[in-house]
């Protein structure tokens, strides 16, 4: 497993993190997971060399970060850098966002509201400290909180040590600006794989510019780029996949079958075709970082063979080249 500096924070993270989405369960995932799985899928992650664990409040109502919890008891915790958010809530009002199953999801960032869900973020993983604390979503009205202000609550949790770096996600250029106006920023999230390349546009470079490690979610296109989804597979709806573009009748079968054309690819490296498409991504500078979803010990084996394999330019070129075709046809 490569390492590298998580933005200018000191703290080293190891190229691909595991995301824990999934693993919280519930509606967005049509129901809840095997439990025991997994906490081994989380601890065989950590054994594996994986020391970047990512999840979230919002992950099915703090499931997510109470499974997290109880498979940090069973690793050296000095180890792991632990991951959460802030910004979406359900217990207290914020502005309407996402309707989970039958429960309302809110954004919110005022001071009074981050400092609470670090203490019930705190309480649910088990631990007194979170390595990076990241914002969710951007504040919008009619709970706006200028970034500002936001920041502020922030970098007193940093200066209490109960945070240790801050990150954002699914935010603008210009608001990321905003942010390093007041605070060091250490991670950007941003949704990046070989199919879905905006980031590279603007926010890889000003990551690149400003020491930020950008952190590429949804990799594998929430599965899709595993290589084992047939072509008679339809999302239920309400599953997290149902409105994605690349899930849609006929673009998923192009996708399929682009993936079939790699598989002799995925033989000269000795590799998966998601273990491929994952390197494809930390294969595209030092800068970049990567969440990798998995919901079971073989899963994560699997992908973490992707951090060590070094594609050729011209096979890098290969890919980019049939996946930008896709958005010709």
């Amino acid at each position: 497993m490569r390492y590298a500096e998580l933005g200018n924070s000191g703290i080293q993270v190891s190229k691909m993190g595991l995301g824990t989405w999934a693993i919280g369960g519930g509606p967005a995932w049509s129901g809840d997971l095997d439990e025991k799985r997994c906490i081994d899928t989380i601890v065989t992650a950590v054994n594996n060399g994986i020391n970047l664990i990512d999840t979230a409040p919002g992950y099915n109502f703090g499931n997510s970060e109470i499974i997290v919890g109880k498979a940090l008891k069973e690793v050296d915790r000095s180890k792991v850098v632990l991951v959460t958010k802030c910004g979406v809530v359900w217990n207290r009002k914020g502005s309407v966002w996402n309707k989970v199953g039958d429960r309302q999801l809110y954004k919110l960032l005022t001071p009074e509201s981050v400092r609470l869900e670090v203490e019930e973020s705190l309480e649910r993983l088990g631990t007194d400290y979170i390595d990076l604390y990241m914002t969710h979503w951007p504040s919008v009205e009619p709970y706006y909180t200028p970034i500002r202000e936001t920041v502020e609550e922030l970098n007193k949790l940093k200066k209490e040590g109960k945070i240790r770096a801050i990150g954002v996600a699914n935010v603008s250029i210009d608001q990321i600006k905003e942010y390093l106006d007041c605070t060091q920023l250490d991670l950007v999230q941003g949704k990046y794989s070989v199919l879905d390349r905006a980031v590279e546009e603007e926010l890889i470079p000003l990551c690149v510019k400003n020491k930020i490690t950008m952190q590429a979610y949804s990799p594998l296109e929430q599965g899709l780029l595993t290589g084992t989804i047939s072509k008679d597979y339809r999302p239920e709806p309400g599953n997290a996949r149902a409105n994605k573009k690349w899930w849609q009748p006929g673009n998923m079968e192009r996708v399929i079958d682009m993936l079939e054309a790699w598989k002799p690819l995925a033989q000269k490296y000795n590799a998966s075709i998601p273990a491929l498409c994952l390197a494809w991504i930390m294969n595209q500078g030092d800068s970049i970082n990567l969440l990798s979803g998995a919901t079971t010990p073989a899963e994560v084996e699997m992908n973490a063979v992707a951090a060590d394999i070094v594609l050729s330019k011209e096979d890098l070129a290969m890919m980019r080249k049939m996946a930008e075709a896709l958005d010709q046809e």
